[in-house]
């Protein structure tokens, strides 16, 4: 189902983080046209294809004959760039009043860093992401590096596509200019800690990059098989005694050492060591296997080539066939799959919802300020991928209400992460296992815009929560399924966790340095899933305003994370076999991070073509009888190239290197950790930090000409009483009779 049909977006130039924003349009049904788009390498060309081109050159009478016919324009570069280019946001305002324009940006268009030169590994050290995408180390000589496959396009373009799609279900007053959108890439990918960011805000404590105790492998570890490398992650009691049966129940399982997880990562050495002399005698894929069946969230370290061989993928048709260079290749699809409702709506049933969205749009106002003015959310969602997406719609303006678990609630509560992802939600307990709290949740799911939930497959259904169940008496409702492979195929009951799916997709593996064995790292997937989630919803409800029609949404985490390794995945086509590169880059060189003065202190450094590399050589004088090496001479010296730049950088301060090599042009970023963030004068001019209460919290990866909603987290429950009284208009005595069985805990 294509939802954006007949929505109109304008890709302008070149630019990787504007394909995929465009790209992400496009594979729901958006009309994408772009002008002088990069067609030069084979991910340029999976992120523009079926993109019709609306002209070759960006000449000014192209621009304005399709820019005036646009309902959203996506351009990508610094302020500077974009001016001399004369596609900044004046100028495309005066070729279409009313449209939404996304400016893309390494460190968005104001702020005292908004013109430095950057680049894909630039970026992934001046967000701090590079410090912890691979975990920590045992040895602080191993240098940071950034992730396979241009991520910093992905990331810096589905952030664009969130707020882009928000930002075009703004209620526009006559006369009133299309709103503005401004994506930091730097913000966008420094947003995917935000477990870091929220603890440096909150407690001014910063990640140690040298391994402690387990470096979290009592949560997700990785073993050597037989074959290769298996990933399991039994995190609570109950899966590590499945875990130690799924082993044979050995002997040392009884050990007090090994008893509670405190006691795991304490001795979290010596429990590897045991661990992987009994997964080297199976095989990766059996291993899995095993640990699934008992319930233990677990599965093999894969190469993306493997992918193709998928079973589930293959269920859920997600590759498509397309040519690039002439040869036949398998792509990335899209990770939704779209469902509208079946049944006839019944007369009542359609009058009493209909008259409640006019009531909520009534009470938003004409020409409300947020673009989810009036929108509510029901949000069964936990942990980080969905609370971050709910985070997102109600800054947008939504009424987002948390449900929770008596008890402990959302884990994320523990971990910090309540304190951001919560922000500006009403929160409310209910306990699912009895019948009056599922009868209250479909009762308020009865007046709600999206419903969204992460369980694990069959849960909400045998809940009676599910999304046939909840369409019968909310036609209009949007229902989005959030999973780790979707809720359809073979291996849609598999349990699953973000950190795993790194694991499975050949993430991991391939990020990192050559011959290193693979690490976990920092869970990725759950906040870029978050970002994938606020675009679809918005979306949704695009589509909701133009048809009257609600639907299902069935996400798969997986089959997100593939969409954003697409470079990958079709040089595996086209090169063969994969290995872990570290910071080397096919196109640039010299390109890498190296050590600098101080400790654990690195600068990253991208000399990108000729000109480049004679600034550089300009800097750095040993390097001068070389200026006139081209890349391929270059390589063949990169070993005494890149000496040579090392004791450069290791004479200075990596905040000295890296201004210095600014200063010449040459993309450069001194490696950040989450303090260095919160330090940042660009950061704090562009409003990225929300001082509140005597601690900073972390804002969100855009900047919107119509702002966005705060408000403080709920505490547990806190809201429970008065939702129920504003949404369902229960008396007190009905909610201390529902308080009395045990519904609300």
């Amino acid at each position: 189902m294509q939802i954006l049909a007949g929505l109109r977006v304008l890709q302008i130039g070149p630019g990787l983080a504007a394909a995929a924003c465009g790209r992400a349009f496009a594979d729901v049904g958006a009309t994408v046209s772009s002008i002088a788009a990069d067609d030069d390498t084979a991910l340029a060309v999976f992120l523009n294809a079926g993109k019709p081109f609306a002209a070759v050159d960006c000449t000014p009478a192209a621009l304005a004959a399709h820019a005036a016919a646009a309902d959203l324009l996506i351009v990508e570069g610094t302020p500077q760039e974009l001016a001399a280019r004369g596609v900044d946001d004046t100028a495309l305002r005066k070729l279409n009043e009313a449209a939404v324009i996304v400016l893309i940006a390494p460190y968005g268009q104001s702020g005292p860093d908004a013109n430095r030169p950057a680049s894909d590994l630039t970026l992934f050290c001046a967000s701090g992401i590079a410090r912890m995408l691979t975990g920590q180390v045992d040895d602080l000589s191993e240098p940071p590096t950034r992730a396979v496959g241009k991520q910093s396009a992905f990331i810096g373009g589905l952030a664009a596509a969130a707020a882009g799609m928000h930002a075009l279900l703004l209620d526009r007053l006559p006369g009133q200019t299309g709103a503005t959108i401004d994506i930091s890439i730097q913000e966008a990918l420094a947003t995917l800690a935000m477990t870091e960011l929220t603890r440096v805000g909150m407690q001014g404590k910063v990640w140690s990059r040298r391994r402690l105790t387990d470096g979290n492998g009592a949560t997700v570890t990785i073993l050597p098989a037989r074959d290769g490398y298996v990933a399991v992650s039994p995190r609570e009691n109950h899966q590590w005694a499945a875990w130690l049966q799924v082993m044979g129940s050995p002997d040392w399982g009884q050990e007090p050492r090994f008893t509670g997880k405190p006691d795991r990562i304490e001795n979290w050495d010596a429990l590897h060591a045991l661990m992987s002399e009994w997964s080297r005698t199976h095989d990766k894929q059996w291993i899995a296997d095993a640990a699934q069946a008992a319930r233990v969230p677990s599965f093999p370290l894969q190469e993306p080539a493997e992918q193709f061989a998928s079973a589930q993928l293959a269920h859920r048709q997600f590759f498509r066939p397309m040519e690039i260079g002439g040869e036949s290749v398998l792509a990335p699809g899209s990770p939704f799959r779209t469902i509208p409702w079946e049944q006839q709506t019944p007369a009542g049933v359609e009058k009493a919802v209909g008259a409640a969205r006019k009531a909520a749009k009534k009470s938003a106002g004409a020409g409300a300020p947020l673009p989810l003015s009036g929108i509510r959310v029901l949000d069964f969602s936990w942990v980080i991928a969905g609370p971050t997406a709910t985070r997102y719609l109600a800054a947008m303006g939504a009424e987002v209400i948390k449900i929770e678990a008596p008890g402990r609630g959302d884990p994320g509560r523990g971990m910090g992460l309540h304190a951001v992802l919560g922000q500006a939600k009403r929160g409310i307990t209910l306990d699912l296992r009895q019948p009056a709290a599922v009868a209250t949740a479909r009762a308020l799911a009865a007046s709600v815009d999206i419903v969204i939930e992460n369980f694990g497959t069959g849960v909400m259904e045998r809940l009676g929560l599910g999304p046939e169940d909840l369409a019968r008496d909310n036609p209009e409702v949007l229902y989005i399924s959030a999973s780790g492979h979707g809720r359809s195929g073979p291996e849609a009951g598999a349990v699953a966790y973000g950190t795993l799916l790194q694991c499975y997709a050949g993430f991991a593996g391939l990020n990192g340095h050559p011959n290193a064995s693979p690490r976990v790292g920092m869970a990725w997937v759950d906040p870029m899933c978050g970002l994938k989630l606020a675009f679809i919803a918005a979306a949704g409800i695009w589509q909701r305003r133009r048809t009257g029609n609600g639907m299902r949404i069935d996400f798969s985490m997986m089959e997100a994370l593939l969409w954003t390794m697409a470079e990958p995945l079709l040089a595996a086509q086209l090169q063969g076999p994969l290995q872990p590169q570290g910071n080397a880059d096919d196109a640039f060189m010299p390109h890498g991070i190296f050590p600098s003065g101080g400790a654990d202190a690195w600068v990253g450094i991208a000399v990108r073509g000729d000109d480049c590399w004679r600034s550089l050589c300009a800097v750095v004088d040993a390097l001068g009888p070389w200026r006139d090496l081209g890349l391929e001479a270059r390589r063949e010296r990169d070993v005494e190239i890149d000496q040579v730049l090392t004791d450069w950088t290791r004479a200075r301060s990596a905040k000295l290197a890296a201004e210095t090599l600014l200063a010449a042009g040459i993309p450069a970023a001194e490696l950040a950790s989450s303090l260095d963030l919160k330090a940042s004068g660009h950061l704090q001019a562009r409003g990225f930090w929300q001082d509140s209460d005597r601690r900073s919290l972390p804002g969100l990866p855009w900047r919107a000409s119509f702002g966005r909603q705060n408000g403080p987290a709920p505490g547990h429950g806190e809201d429970t009483d008065a939702v129920l009284r504003d949404l369902l208009s229960l008396t007190r005595e009905e909610i201390a009779a529902l308080r009395t069985s045990g519904a609300l805990g």
